[in-house]
């Protein structure tokens, strides 16, 4: 057995453990939890919090040094959690999990609106400032200020998981969508270019150090200025794309939507049974796949919102509420109904991992392939820049919080070079690894989540009944 072969097999038995059933009770559990003590506070305040979020997207905000406004802090986390997870991810969780995939999807996306609220006012609350003057924060911190130093070493747990999974989930997972999308569309336009495709791998793998190299040394500040900017107009494109196949397919979605609703219990009705896709294989990619995008749980996104200029943890939360709903429900949702729409079973291959060919194929139905192909890549492209960067400053984060203000120079330098080696790494065993360290990291924050949620119940409460003050 060859190391890349060992490397697979142990990957694949860990992530066994990591997403076996006792892993999926907790995450959901958690969301159950925080979903009934909040009394539904996703939905009964859902029309508040998008009024207050995207409502106020336009409005001026200041921001002292070491701080971004409430909405760079958003884009900075949307600009992690929307990326190749909401296009090649949901590809993944329809072949292999089938249709219901996406039924699963949507039950792990609402009750992890509350997750991800909870974990956003508990990043605001318990933050404080680097040796920079930096507001930092995140699972590490809301663990060590609210559960005690005694409980630090779980805080540390965390940051040694997410600081790996910012090389899988941050690094190797988007560039090497980036090149594989890239290459199908110039092959789309250039067949002869397949043979080429190392060149251009290592060509873009430089372009792309560049770019994150330069922003990353620039800080919190120059991520969340480039993130307000990239993260709409890559939303926008990629949104009304799949909104002209959806809609040139219209009369097909109530047989989409049935596929969807009888596949989540009963996916060998819809793919013949053929792909050996089971009710369990069907939750577990739906889940899977809707923590990937979203990443409610994993304790990444609340690392981006302690940065706000916002000082009510309350009011920061509610963008928690916001980044799930835009991320999963809006353009995961979309990413699924244009390949279920678009393309039959033999184009979907059930049993057999999805590429970004498959979405390229889907648009290019109503654009050509060769448009399709170009909207894809400059789609996933911005996605996943944008992921690359705002993972950068996550594990910058992790390892600060490990190791000190003198490890952060080091980590960025690692972190940039290991793009070369993720352009030209095998694709779908970063997603794998990516896959493992995301459960990894997911569980010291969602066992943090559950032991401080009487805070989250508490302050969210005060807000709402207490001083009219606080909700201006």
């Amino acid at each position: 057995m060859d190391i890349y072969s060992a490397i697979a097999a142990g990957n694949g038995w860990l992530n066994g453990i990591v997403w076996g059933v006792p892993a999926l009770v907790l995450l959901m559990g958690a969301g159950i939890i925080l979903t009934v003590g909040l009394k539904g506070f996703q939905f009964r305040k859902f029309g508040y919090a998008m009024k207050n979020t995207i409502g106020r997207m336009f409005d001026k905000h200041e921001a002292k040094e070491g701080e971004v406004t409430p909405f760079q802090a958003l884009t900075t986390a949307l600009a992690a959690t929307v990326g190749t997870g909401n296009i090649a991810g949901i590809t993944t969780a329809v072949t292999l999990g089938g249709a219901g995939s996406i039924f699963w999807l949507w039950v792990s996306a609402l009750l992890g609106m509350a997750t991800k609220y909870s974990e956003v006012l508990l990043s605001v609350k318990f933050r404080e400032r680097n040796a920079q003057g930096d507001w930092v924060g995140g699972p590490m911190y809301y663990i060590k200020n609210g559960l005690g130093k005694n409980w630090k070493w779980l805080g540390v747990i965390f940051c040694i998981f997410g600081g790996l999974a910012s090389f899988g989930i941050g690094n190797a997972v988007q560039v090497g969508n980036i090149t594989d999308s890239i290459n199908t569309a110039i092959q789309a336009f250039v067949p002869a270019a397949a043979e080429s495709r190392n060149m251009i791998n290592i060509v873009l793998a430089i372009i792309l150090m560049i770019i994150v190299g330069v922003v990353l040394i620039g800080g919190i500040k120059r991520i969340g200025a480039v993130t307000e900017k990239l993260v709409p107009v890559m939303s926008a494109i990629y949104i009304l794309a799949c909104l002209a196949v959806v809609l040139f397919n219209i009369t097909e979605i109530p047989r989409v939507f049935g596929m969807i609703f009888q596949g989540a219990f009963s996916p060998e009705a819809v793919t013949g049974g053929a792909a050996g896709i089971g009710v369990k294989l069907c939750i577990t990619w739906g889940v899977k796949r809707g923590v990937f995008s979203n990443e409610a749980g994993l304790g990444s996104a609340p690392i981006a919102h302690a940065a706000s200029s916002e000082s009510n943890p309350v009011k920061q939360g509610l963008y928690g509420i916001f980044e799930v709903f835009m991320d999963t429900i809006v353009i995961c949702t979309l990413s699924g109904l244009t390949i279920l729409l678009a393309l039959d079973e033999a184009a979907l291959n059930y049993g057999v991992q999805g590429t970004t060919a498959l979405n390229a194929q889907a648009l290019g139905t109503v654009f050509g392939p060769k448009i399709g192909a170009l909207i894809i890549a400059v789609g996933l492209s911005l996605f996943a820049l944008s992921t690359i960067l705002s993972w950068g400053l996550y594990g910058t984060r992790c390892w600060e919080f490990i190791l000190g203000s003198k490890a952060i120079k080091p980590y960025q330098i690692i972190y940039t070079l290991v793009i070369i080696i993720s352009a030209t790494m095998e694709l779908g065993l970063a997603w794998d690894i990516a896959d493992t360290l995301n459960g990894l990291m997911a569980i010291p924050n969602l066992i943090g989540i559950i032991v401080l949620c009487p805070v989250v119940f508490k302050l969210t409460n005060e807000y709402f009944s207490g001083n009219k003050n606080l909700r201006k």
